[in-house]
């Protein structure tokens, strides 16, 4: 990552703490700079190195990779089976959708859930966060509208703790 006191060129930001990006790097999108982190994390060699990504295989990591819809070759009608298939050797399952996602709306959620005919451990139910029902007004990256509650959510699902 390199440092700058200001940009070079039109094409690269200065964030406030003086790091230097291309812009092309960060989606054209207002929140743009929520994903900076990701985007630095993802692309660090010692976290590359980590993860055991193959040198070379990759020139920058980026969020959304749209260029791999032209590689799929196969299309899955369905992964209902997949997921009953799961549930029968006992796999945990926490499904959660955002109130507020317009991509994959929470009404297509409940469809499929029922889709799989499996039994509920418990019924729907409110959950809360420091008094409050969580996750209203989630989207459909929920971690992102909702970091608090979401955080909550997956470390009491981790804990075997109840929702």
């Amino acid at each position: 990552m390199k440092h700058y006191s200001k940009p070079r060129k039109h094409s690269e930001l200065i964030l406030p703490n003086g790091l230097a990006f291309l812009a092309t790097s960060v989606p054209k999108k207002s929140g743009a700079y929520n994903y900076f982190s990701s985007f630095t994390w993802a692309n660090d060699k010692t976290v590359q190195s980590a993860l055991h990504v193959e040198k070379g295989s990759i020139k920058e990591w980026v969020r959304c990779n749209w260029s791999l819809s032209d590689s799929y070759v196969k299309d899955v009608s369905s992964s209902v089976g997949y997921h009953q298939n799961l549930a029968r050797k006992g796999y945990r399952v926490l499904i959660y959708s955002g109130d507020h996602d317009m991509a994959i709306p929470y009404v297509g959620t409940i469809a499929w859930i029922e889709s799989l005919n499996l039994t509920l451990d418990s019924q729907w139910k409110p959950w809360f966060v420091n008094a409050q029902v969580a996750g209203l007004g989630a989207g459909h990256t929920a971690p992102e509208y909702k970091p608090k509650e979401c955080f909550v959510m997956i470390s009491r699902w981790f804990a075997y703790y109840p929702l």
